[in-house]
């Protein structure tokens, strides 16, 4: 065969199947062919499986504490002990089993399903105000009876105006330095979200949900200037909310003096119980289930003030540690997040940061109200209060990263997604 020959041949081998085998020529020498490997899928973050399991059954023990003394309360009377962490164990296996469904889904059927979630999450929004639909309790209405647990629309407008607040900048990513084209019809947008969520009322999911919408809008590329007067407004609105609201401003001023005669047994009363709580844990804490504070002392222990009971059966080192758990998750969605952007995948990367953003201020936010750095704000710990619908949303939030982690690794490996 002459060389022109071999060099045809071998040329016409490159156009085959990755599987067709490939020739190899070593001084002269010719070596059986060699097949094309296949691209070996990607894994996923098994760190932040971990970090998220260790918060979900600390939570869980931690419910379970809070409760156990419950029934001693004529108001509890009727339930077991464990009725309460055996309710947020279905709510633990119910996210569970909801979150490996929404892993199987493509990040790219997210983004078609965005508008779509964020309508449905305003439909919600409006039918948890009907009397009969709606749950009301301690004078709020912002929940629907499901019977295995009491959903929570807000914590779907969460999720859902995450997804939309992303596809919305990528769709106007040609336009982002236009305030009327860019900015304006979003801000309309959550402006009648937070109309929907006061009427509830529930001031601090529309606070979560502006700063998740704001953050994005900032990490879309919005011109600096329009996202400080947006920032501006914002506080303002906030401002001009609690002023004219007389128990929001009785609020403010029991977080500034909780301890007067005035709010020590009204609005102050849980705050200063919740500083005696951490007082009483000190440095170690007086161990698991030796809380004095959650025995009817501290009003929602299991739920906005679980931090609370922490502090007090574990210490300064106990909140350490939840803390540092949240920080480094926050760090790690938000790493997970640049790198889609990196990779140009500006939808999966402005989600994931988005999902940082959530779980990172919603835990500031908790943790500053049980330490009295914050007003008394109705904010659950993610992932580790008592709560159905914040545990699902924070599960299936958490596993539309965790999609999104496994997709960059099999792109950064060479496969296709």
């Amino acid at each position: 065969m002459t060389a022109t020959a071999r060099l045809s041949g071998w040329f016409s081998g490159l156009g085959k199947a990755a599987s067709d085998a490939l020739p190899v020529r070593l001084g002269g020498q010719s070596l059986p062919g060699t097949l094309a490997a296949p691209v070996r899928m990607a894994g996923f973050d098994k760190a932040l499986v971990w970090v998220t399991l260790a918060l979900l059954m600390w939570g869980l023990i931690m419910v379970y504490s809070a409760t156990v003394a419950l029934p001693d309360n004529p108001k509890f009377a009727r339930y077991a002990p464990t009725h309460f962490v055996m309710r947020h164990f279905l709510s633990l296996a119910v996210a569970f089993v909801m979150a490996v469904l929404a892993f199987q889904v493509p990040v790219a059927t997210w983004e078609k399903l965005a508008p779509w979630l964020f309508v449905g999450s305003l439909v919600l929004l409006m039918l948890v105000l009907l009397p009969f639909i709606g749950k009301g309790v301690n004078g709020a209405r912002r929940w629907i009876s499901l019977g295995i647990m009491n959903f929570q629309p807000s914590e779907l407008a969460k999720f859902a105006v995450l997804l939309y607040a992303a596809d919305y900048m990528v769709r106007k990513m040609e336009v982002k330095e236009r305030f009327f084209r860019a900015v304006l019809p979003m801000a309309t947008a959550i402006a009648l979200v937070g109309v929907l969520l006061l009427a509830e009322p529930d001031m601090g999911a529309f606070m979560v949900i502006s700063v998740i919408a704001m953050g994005i809008l900032f990490l879309g590329g919005v011109n600096a200037r329009m996202f400080f007067v947006i920032a501006a407004v914002v506080v303002v609105a906030f401002a001009l909310m609690v002023m004219l609201s007389e128990w929001r401003r009785e609020r403010i001023f029991a977080y500034l003096d909780p301890w007067s005669d005035k709010y020590s047994l009204g609005k102050g009363y849980q705050l200063s119980h919740s500083l005696i709580a951490f007082g009483r844990g000190e440095i170690f804490g007086v161990g698991l289930g030796g809380s004095i504070e959650k025995l009817h002392w501290l009003p929602e222990a299991h739920t906005d003030f679980l931090m609370a009971v922490i502090g007090e059966e574990f210490g300064l080192v106990g909140v350490l540690l939840v803390i540092g758990l949240f920080l480094w998750m926050t760090r790690r969605i938000m790493h997970i997040g640049r790198q889609s952007i990196a990779l140009d995948r500006l939808f999966a990367g402005l989600v994931a940061q988005g999902v940082g953003i959530w779980i990172g201020f919603q835990t500031f936010i908790n943790i500053g109200v049980n330490l009295g750095a914050l007003p008394t704000k109705g904010l659950t710990l993610p992932l580790m209060s008592y709560g159905g619908s914040a545990i699902l949303m924070n599960l299936i939030s958490l596993a539309v990263v965790l999609r999104i982690d496994y997709e960059n690794r099999v792109l950064m490996r060479g496969g296709r997604v």
